[in-house]
């Protein structure tokens, strides 16, 4: 039996999440009400009373929930079939002899509570870039004793999350690097910090670190060693006061209007971006996440369900700025919750809210090509019980680097279908018993439907949802979710299609809620209640067709201590994979593997990074590659032929830490303040990773 290193934090919501982490990254919400109370057929005048509040638009009728037509989907076949091999379906599979899956050819890092980042044995490693680096003309050295918003905004940012990579041509051996920068954690930058009474200078310094950052970075070739080039035409802050514009169907509806935007189109600032994505267009684009904890005051239905709490907020930004409090500007939230698209490439260039994609908690938004080249983009929505989605563009993207196929490119994401998944299972209710125990048929799988929720093209937007207008179903799209019926998740978080064979993957963090009383019981896609560590969802298209309205799904990992039975490896042999608790953000490598990186280890050991093989004989091998310090969390996993990067995300977020009572040293050692940090990881002796 694996013996399990002690929990670190006895949080009775977190697990292995700090209180303060809970505090600043979502204002609690494990503490608030589930937000999604809907039975799925969601009856009420909800609509309405926002738009009487706001005195908007003339509200419609509310009627029953709708529900997806054409009966039942014949699939040609499950997700992977062709990689099952031997076993399918009737336990664990013989072990292999080789040493790993190309790719994964690594000792992996055993658990632990190390206070580094700790990668295998022939590994080594550099810090690419920290909070408050200057990357614009002009930006200071940073000093934590003398920060000022001025500093920051040339800086790059706090907490980084979502990493994106682009190719920079004409400069040798150089890569431009796309971070979000999720959030603040004001107890940690501030020496000092009264949370009752932050001080404008704070909260202006906070605004500027919140956003995006792009910044070029310069390879030494002999490693995969990255440094950042400060002062680039390219390099680029984008924060709380940065214009962007709304683009798409919601663009300019009496929804989105406020006392200083009165047509609607244009906001300032994007708030708590999360993962991300990157476009075949060589765009990137942002989720904007917890956005309901930057407002006071809400009071109306749609508010709650979105998570907006009816009194002050934590970081009390709307004593001063009025757009922060939903009393004065009732609409302001409405103008987040979106995905942001961002031209790395053109410094001048305003980024975009594509409203066609919905209003929800964007945990990322992952694109792929349909065969005639349409885009489809997948997106999690992170709530306990909330649900998935996809987007599937009516426009071609047009190759080549003209101008003209740019521009036509850049306008792909505001016309399309906004869907959503119903998943059923394929066992009978009665052997989805809530343990985690496996059905007869020896898997958790099933076949799903996309609902279509609304439809934008240059000649307007359709609804079909039933008692919502189109506007309605873009700005409110969780009430959408619950109208039409749409499956109840574990906290859908990273979504994304392997570049090699399609199938979808989706991160399902966990759902301590599940089953309680009064909530959503177990189902076969969500299998434990009380789910504190789960689930990795693989699903392939109809036909193998990104724009279809079906597709098969079946759990491919279902996570926790491998001595557990209520764990699945898809029939690898658990004595062989590493410990994995609470999976978060998901990326591809070059072999086809899929790795994985944690927020919350509920194991007793420090999040980290993790790759596992999804085809061949070897699928489900899974194996620990790193480990992030003390109070950190692992986020943006980058995968490439010779370098991982990783984004280190509050370090030292441990109950009870501050400035002055550090729970962390990393990354610069004792007497240092504790910095959120890019990693770059690589092969010693120069080779490819994992081969």
């Amino acid at each position: 039996m694996r013996k399990l290193l002690p929990l670190l934090s006895t949080h009775p919501h977190g697990g292995g999440r700090s209180a303060l982490t809970c505090r600043f990254r979502c204002g609690d919400a494990c503490f608030q009400e589930v937000p999604n109370t809907s039975d799925n057929e969601y009856v009420g005048d909800v609509i309405a009373g926002v738009l009487s509040r706001r005195s908007a638009l003339r509200a419609a009728a509310v009627v029953t929930a709708a529900t997806a037509a054409g009966g039942s989907l014949v699939l040609g076949s499950a997700p992977a079939a062709e990689a099952h091999g031997p076993g399918h379906g009737h336990g664990p599979k013989p072990a292999p002899k080789a040493d790993g899956a190309r790719g994964l050819r690594f000792s992996p890092v055993a658990p632990n509570t190390a206070d580094q980042v700790t990668v295998p044995t022939g590994y080594g490693q550099n810090v690419v870039i920290r909070w408050g680096e200057p990357i614009l003309r002009g930006a200071p050295a940073f000093d934590a004793g003398k920060q000022t918003a001025k500093a920051q905004a040339g800086q790059f940012g706090y907490n980084n999350d979502f990493l994106s990579l682009l190719p920079l041509r004409g400069e040798k051996d150089r890569q431009v690097l796309v971070a979000n920068h999720e959030y603040t954690d004001e107890v940690l930058m501030f020496r000092g910090y009264d949370a009752q009474n932050p001080t404008r200078e704070q909260v202006e310094i906070a605004w500027a670190a919140h956003g995006l950052s792009v910044v070029v970075v310069q390879e030494e070739r002999r490693t995969g060693r990255l440094t950042p080039v400060a002062r680039h035409h390219l390099n680029r802050r984008l924060h709380t006061t940065s214009r962007f514009e709304l683009t798409g169907p919601a663009a300019g509806s009496a929804l989105v209007r406020t006392s200083a935007d009165r047509a609607g189109r244009t906001v300032l600032g994007t708030l708590n971006n999360c993962a991300g994505g990157t476009t075949p267009w060589g765009t990137t684009l942002h989720g904007e996440e917890n956005f309901n904890q930057y407002f006071a005051n809400g009071s109306s239905a749609t508010d709650k369900r979105y998570g907006i709490g009816t009194g002050a907020t934590e970081r009390k930004w709307e004593r001063f700025d009025k757009r922060f409090d939903l009393a004065q500007e009732p609409n302001e939230a409405h103008r987040f919750g979106w995905v942001v698209e961002l031209d790395p490439y053109d410094p001048d260039s305003t980024p975009k809210k594509r409203t066609a994609l919905g209003r929800f908690k964007h945990e990322a938004a992952q694109p792929r090509l349909t065969a005639d080249g349409r885009p489809v983009v997948y997106m999690g929505d992170d709530e306990r019980f909330d649900y998935f989605y996809k987007f599937v563009s009516s426009k071609r993207m047009m190759k080549g680097g003209s101008r003209r196929a740019h521009a036509h490119n850049l306008t792909l994401l505001d016309e399309g279908t906004l869907y959503v998944a119903k998943l059923t299972g394929d066992s009978p209710a009665a052997e989805i018993d809530g343990t985690g125990k496996l059905p007869n048929d020896g898997e958790f799988d099933g076949s799903g439907t996309w609902i279509p929720l609304a439809t934008a093209s240059a000649k307007g937007a359709v609804s079909h949802v039933p008692g919502m207008t189109a506007e309605e179903v873009f700005v409110f799209t969780r009430l959408a979710g619950d109208k039409v019926g749409a499956t109840k998740m574990d906290r859908p978080e990273d979504v994304e299609p392997s570049p090699r064979t399609g199938r979808v993957y989706v991160a399902l963090t966990n759902n301590t809620d599940r089953g309680k009383p009064g909530k959503a019981g177990a189902d076969e896609a969500n299998p434990r209640n009380l789910n504190k560590h789960g689930q990795i969802l693989e699903l392939a298209e109809h036909w193998d067709d990104p724009a279809s309205d079906g597709f098969a799904w079946r759990l491919f990992l279902v996570a926790g201590d491998p001595n557990d039975p209520a764990t699945y490896f898809s029939g690898y042999p658990k004595e062989k994979v590493s410990p994995i608790s609470c999976p978060d953000n998901v990326a591809f490598d070059p072999h086809g593997n899929l790795w994985i990186s944690t927020d919350g280890n509920q194991l007793g050991s420090h999040d980290g990074l993790f790759g596992v093989a999804v085809h061949g004989e070897r699928r489900g091998e899974l194996k620990q590659f790193l480990t992030v310090p003390r109070g950190a969390e692992t986020c943006g996993p980058l995968i490439q032929d010779r370098r991982v990067l990783v984004a280190v995300q509050h370090p030292g977020e441990i109950d009870g830490a501050s400035v002055e009572k550090p729970a962390s040293v990393w990354p610069d050692g004792p007497g240092k303040i504790v910095r959120p940090s890019v990693v770059a990881v690589w092969r010693t002796d120069g080779s490819d990773i994992g081969v």
